[in-house]
């Protein structure tokens, strides 16, 4: 199992970013804490609950995660828009 670290998520994530930049100029949290909060918060989740879950499990866990969060980020931006 390759061990991930929470380096290798902000790495990934700060190139997400760059393609797609979030407008945190509305909000009066630091973006660099927040993201460090998060990945952290879910890289410990990941050890101690998905990591020893078989394959299976752990894609549909993550897929529906992700779904959910883009469904969010959708609704979030439509209503930013209005």
């Amino acid at each position: 199992m390759v061990k991930v670290t929470v380096t290798d998520i902000l790495d990934l994530v700060n190139e997400i970013e760059s393609e797609d930049p979030i407008d945190w100029g509305m909000l009066s949290v630091d973006e660099n804490t927040a993201t460090e909060m998060i990945a952290n918060g879910l890289l410990e989740q990941y050890n101690t609950s998905w990591a020893d879950m078989n394959p299976d499990e752990r894609t549909v866990i993550m897929l529906a995660t992700i779904t959910k969060l883009v469904v969010e980020n959708f609704t979030l931006n439509l209503k930013l828009r209005q």
